[in-house]
């Protein structure tokens, strides 16, 4: 909420700072749970001395007081408007001279140095070049000289930013930003925030959603006198990028040293080899070296995918794996696994992306000769790096290549077990190397963002074309394989299992033998901050032959083009639901849930629940997994079992992320029958509500009051809490700042206020602090006439 921030300070002084008046008084109150007496602090004994009359004691012989900060109104208006700073008048026949000039534009400086503010803002600083390299939905600056001082009265400017063959405002790729006094977050707009003589400089705001790639910059400026507007194009094109340092894009990650890592990096490893021989190479990505940015943003011109739809990462991510191959739409890289690399350059014997890059650019798209796996990952995570997009290279051990979407990996053999050549081209590579990349999914149902894997090697097409991915991480551990794009394809890779076929007389096959363990193991990555290895095969699969991975393999399987391979249930009488009592669980107390178990047949049932909650941010992303449990449940015939489920305090209050949201997954198999039980429910943990008091009669223009009062839920310290209050015909919206607020203790503040408007009124307040979120309140004021 735009508005002033009201601190402790006299009330002489609040005609310093312009805008609106405040309110005429706000009084804050903070009571310990305790209401013991707080000792005053030194600094505050020592300003009292000084300045008794600033400092007076509460005239209450409470002592539950610690600050009271009240604010007066001004004796006139006039005390809250900044004067206007006196300009200097031009002699003699000058004004007359400035006022008959046409109001151009000189000169734009987008302020682009490497070692600048804007560049060092948006952690754009290592690429190459001064050009100006922004992440969106964040603020950066520029300059523009007029050939005389503009004035926001009778001037008017407007800057226009386009991007694509054909730019179109509502696709997002003709920007029009409009000139605005106060800046909000979540759309284009500009605001002078300083200005010299005929100089002006800009803070532009843009949203987190913007299109992402190479925008030209206009400038039109008129006036009332000048007739004709006058058009300014800058000499230097601005380069968008995606940002996973604002909460609001897609790609956020809320980790810097897995930002320094997955974005920052220039440098990594690749894993290569066997599972018990795992080699590692040095891979240098090199996004930010001279020509990469202008490589990476060329390869999305020369795509097929519209400018407009670059504003979405799964949308960029799923062409860059097109256009990293050159397999059918002459990307970057021939593959090549014949051996023979006589006419060009061995895949063993690059380990850099950067010649690759500048040679496909340098020849205006001509494919680079020759790639494997290791190569195109290789090349896939530094185009993602340098637009802005999280990832890293992931090396799978025996990793399978599924060609039916069967799921499984299948071996024939005829009558006498020799093996059918001509069907079996389903296959196990030693190691395959593909990529990782972080956004969040809307796309998919909550849970399923974080990591995507996303494959650049040609191995299978996807809708028409070679490439494959992004394909939730979380949704292959699980085996929902029909959530897109190609989780089949991944999930076989990293977990299918290797089934033998025998023919029979009479043309058919059947089942003679299968192997649970075959694919996917020791799945690698560079660690984070450290050239180690880290093994991050637990978050592609569950433990082996545990009943969860069990699961997830029979779930994927019935989704492929061979579902009867594992026996279909006997039946599917067994229910498993999860239910939130009224609200739902408070933030600071245990969090309780029920799950329902119910036997519908009239058979006895058993079966173990496997529970697993997790932290997840409002975007569907997980962060981390807080608790896990087995839940044994053993049903009579037609029996209801309500299971209570707790989740204690103290394990959830330090994993806590923004809108305190956790989903708990359950997961079981019933002995009897083989029936799988799987079920998702999100929940939050409710925060406590403002409660706002209205005090007095509201009559316009009679001054009124209002109780605001929070009490801390958690038993640890807010720290730095801010109120943000406001009311449309009540009063203008502005903070006050409180501070820290102990555990357990209550914040009164009182308002007081002059209604300006009659009819029904809304006040609202919200409470600003890192450790708890969406605390808000709101009252109904009825005012009336004088």
């Amino acid at each position: 909420m735009p508005g002033e921030r009201l601190t402790v300070r006299s009330p002489a002084e609040i005609g310093r700072f312009p805008g609106a008046a405040p309110p005429l008084r706000v009084e804050l109150t903070i009571q310990s749970q305790e209401g013991k007496k707080q000792e005053e602090g030194g600094c505050r004994r020592w300003f009292r001395k000084i300045c008794p009359c600033c400092c007076k004691r509460q005239n209450s012989t409470s002592y539950d007081v610690t600050e009271k900060v009240e604010f007066t109104k001004p004796p006139t208006a006039d005390a809250v408007t900044m004067p206007e700073p006196v300009k200097p008048k031009p002699e003699n026949g000058e004004m007359k001279e400035t006022e008959d000039v046409k109001l151009s534009v000189c000169s734009v400086d987008l302020l682009s140095s490497k070692s600048g503010q804007n560049r060092g803002e948006h952690h754009t600083d290592l690429y190459h070049g001064d050009e100006l390299i922004i992440r969106r939905g964040q603020t950066f600056q520029m300059e523009i000289e007029f050939s005389r001082p503009f004035s926001a009265d009778t001037d008017n400017m407007r800057l226009e930013l386009k991007t694509g063959s054909l730019p179109i405002v509502s696709k997002g790729t003709h920007v029009i930003i409009p000139l605005v006094e106060h800046l909000d977050d979540e759309r284009w707009e500009a605001k002078i925030t300083a200005q010299t003589g005929n100089k002006i400089k800009l803070s532009v705001n843009s949203p987190a959603s913007a299109v992402i790639g190479l925008y030209g910059l206009t400038v039109t400026t008129s006036s009332a006198k000048d007739g004709e507007p006058t058009v300014h194009s800058s000499s230097k094109d601005i380069v968008m990028l995606f940002n996973p340092w604002c909460e609001e894009d897609t790609v956020f990650l809320d980790d810097e040293e897995q930002r320094k890592e997955y974005v920052l990096n220039d440098i990594g490893r690749i894993y290569y080899g066997t599972e018990k021989q795992i080699g590692a190479r040095t891979w240098n990505f090199g996004q930010f070296h001279e020509g990469i940015l202008d490589a990476c943003l060329f390869i999305l011109e020369k795509s097929d995918m519209p400018p407009s739809g670059r504003r979405d990462p799964v949308n960029v991510v799923r062409v860059i794996s097109a256009m990293i191959n050159a397999q059918d739409d002459y990307g970057v890289l021939v593959g090549n696994w014949s051996g023979n690399y006589a006419d060009r350059v061995s895949p063993a014997a690059w380990s850099s992306s950067v010649e690759i890059l500048r040679k496909y650019h340098s020849s205006t798209g001509t494919p680079v000769k020759y790639g494997q796996c290791w190569v195109f990952s290789g090349v896939t995570t530094t185009v993602l790096r340098c637009l802005g997009i999280p990832a890293r290279s992931v090396t799978n051990f025996q990793s399978a290549h599924d060609t039916d979407v069967s799921l499984t990996t299948d071996i024939y053999f005829d009558e006498n077990m020799k093996p059918i050549d001509l069907l079996n081209s389903d296959s196990v590579w030693n190691f395959h190397v593909w990529n990782d990349c972080w956004m969040a999914r809307p796309d998919l149902p909550p849970g399923h963002g974080g990591w995507q894997a996303v494959d650049s090697t040609p191995q299978e097409t996807s809708q028409g074309t070679f490439r494959c991915g992004p394909a939730s991480v979380n949704a292959i551990r699980s085996g929902q394989v029909y959530l897109k794009h190609d989780t089949p394809f991944v999930f076989a890779e990293v977990n299918s299992d290797k089934i033998y076929w025998q023919r029979n007389l009479d043309g058919t096959f059947s089942q003679v033998y299968s192997e649970k363990k075959a694919v996917g193991h020791c799945i690698s990555t560079k660690a984070v901050g450290s050239d180690e290895r880290d093994d991050i095969t637990h978050l592609y699969k569950h433990p082996e032959e545990s009943e969860e991975e069990r699961i997830a393999v029979e779930t994927a399987c019935r989704y492929g083009s061979k579902p009867d391979v594992y026996s279909v249930p006997a039946s599917e009488d067994v229910t498993v639901e999860v239910k939130i009592d009224g609200e739902g669980p408070r933030m600071g107390t245990d969090a309780k849930l029920s799950i329902v178990v119910k036997n519908q047949s009239s058979q006895p049932r058993q079966t173990t629940l496997h529970s697993q909650v997790a932290v997840m941010y409002y975007t569907g992303v997980l962060k981390n997994a807080i608790k896990n449990d087995k839940i044994p449940v053993e049903l009579l015939p037609n029996e209801e079992k309500i299971i209570e489920w707790v989740l204690p305090y103290q394990q959830y209050q330090n994993q806590l992320v923004d809108q305190a949201a956790l989903m708990l997954t359950l997961s079981g198999r019933v002995s009897e029958t083989k029936q799988v039980l799987a079920n998702q429910t999100t929940f939050r943990l409710r925060t406590p509500d403002l409660q706002i008091t209205p005090l007095g009669e509201a009559v316009v223009g009679k001054e009124m009051s209002a109780k605001i009062t929070f009490t801390n839920p958690l038993s640890r310290i807010l720290k730095d809490v801010v109120f943000r209050v406001e009311g449309l015909g009540l009063q203008k919206g502005h903070e006050v700042v409180v501070g820290d607020v102990g555990g357990q203790a209550t914040v009164t503040l009182t308002e007081h206020f002059i209604p300006t408007q009659p009819g029904p009124r809304k006040l609202v307040a919200s409470l600003d602090c890192k450790q708890l979120t969406q605390v808000h309140g709101v009252a109904d004021v009825v005012v009336r006439k004088q």
